[in-house]
């Protein structure tokens, strides 16, 4: 797919990974929609560096746990942009608890209902779209769906529940649609501490973790790959091989 004049929405693209994606895919010539839930600061800043660029963006809002808000976002997308051709299924939480004792029934549904639901809502209420104009589906995964991680078992249940559905959804969906799905190891964002940074970096082979724009590069090669679908890419400098 040539991104010019594609039709984006990057859910979570406010902060971290997902601004990065939501650059990336500006500077590609794509029209953005940048999707938050509560941060309407942040989502603002990243409006202001994509339209500094050059780029065309708007920001929509929803909870994603939320099918009728996740429809009604769907809606100011068509009204702003267009029909949509790209959907990167980004939003996340973690919580605030990692160990199945501490970790309670309304914190599981939450991790769960964002992490996990919300994928399968913007999936639905963009397949009609997606399937009109060949569109492609990315889901941002995590290592921790496929070896656990440190998290919580809510944040790997949900992760790789991700996968699952993205296998599931890649075979329904073809040959109209590609989907497929990016499973990062830690990355520098503001969701984890100093001190986090330093302990995640000395058990990555390449001695760091990763750069928002690392995962931004790979779902950008997924997009412009027309015969890449069902695959989970890991970015992780090696790290799943521990």
């Amino acid at each position: 797919m040539n991104l010019k004049d594609k039709n984006a929405l990057i859910t979570g693209g406010n902060r971290g990974i997902g601004r990065a994606i939501s650059c990336a895919l500006a500077l590609k010539g794509a029209h953005v929609a940048v999707h938050y839930h509560k941060e309407k600061k942040k989502v603002d800043r990243t409006l202001q560096k994509i339209e500094g660029r050059g780029g065309k963006a708007v920001k929509v809002q929803a909870n994603v746990e939320n099918y009728s808000e996740v429809q009604e976002m769907m809606k100011e997308v068509n009204k702003n942009l267009g029909s949509l051709d790209v959907l990167v299924n980004n939003a996340g939480i973690s919580g605030p608890h990692n160990t199945l004792e501490d970790i309670g029934i309304e914190e599981w549904k939450e991790v769960i209902g964002v992490n996990l639901t919300g994928v399968f809502n913007c999936c639905k209420a963009a397949a009609s779209d997606l399937v009109k104009n060949k569109g492609k589906v990315i889901n941002i995964s995590s290592i921790a769906g496929k070896m656990g991680g440190t998290i919580g078992c809510h944040y790997a249940a949900s992760k790789a529940g991700v996968i699952g559905f993205t296998f599931a959804l890649a075979r329904e969906l073809a040959p109209h649609i590609t989907v497929n799905a990016v499973a990062p190891g830690p990355v520098d964002t503001e969701l984890i501490s100093e001190e986090r940074k330093k302990i995640l970096s000395q058990k990555t082979p390449f001695g760091r973790i990763a750069e928002p724009e690392e995962i931004a590069h790979t779902v950008v090669y997924l997009l412009e790959n027309d015969y890449v679908s069902g695959e989970v890419i890991d970015v992780n400098a090696g790290r799943y091989m521990d």
